[in-house]
């Protein structure tokens, strides 16, 4: 498997183009669970919409999702991490999430995401370790203490 990788897009990381990654995956958690609709689910996307922090996830040169980190807060936010449905299951989420973890405990930070209920990323946050902060309506919430990176 080529190596995935977050990085400054050639293009602008735009709404738009995050939108359009953002429904691939959530579209079935929203049907499944019958709470949240898609303009619901837009206007909270566009609420903490944040292109500084935000970079596309590339696989052999194609775009396949995006993800947004904040470092400015502590704990850091994990607020998005998406890929195409065809990109899931084969390690690029795990491949990103690596990647993260380990520049979060470089810097002794602790990771802070949340996950739609009833979604399937609510399984992979926990495997990489995030435990439940707090619930709400729509959301999971995650963290995942800061540790000491192992140089």
């Amino acid at each position: 498997m080529n190596t995935p990788s977050a990085c400054s897009p050639p293009r602008k990381v735009t709404l738009g183009r995050c939108w359009r990654c953002v429904s691939w995956p959530c579209e079935p958690a929203w049907n499944a669970w019958g709470g949240l609709i898609p303009a619901q689910a837009r206007t909270r996307f566009r609420a903490s919409y944040d292109p500084a922090a935000t970079r596309h996830i590339l696989r052999n040169g194609r775009r396949v999702g995006f993800v947004a980190l904040k470092t400015d807060q502590q704990p850091w936010l994990l607020d998005h991490l998406y890929l195409h449905p065809e990109a899931q299951g084969q390690g690029v989420g795990a491949a990103i999430m690596d990647t993260l973890l380990d520049q979060a405990d470089r810097a002794h930070a602790a990771l802070r995401d949340g996950a739609l209920r009833g979604s399937a990323a609510n399984r992979f946050y926990q495997r990489h370790g995030f435990v439940v902060e707090s619930e709400e309506e729509w959301d999971i919430y995650y963290l995942r203490a800061g540790r000491a990176a192992i140089v």
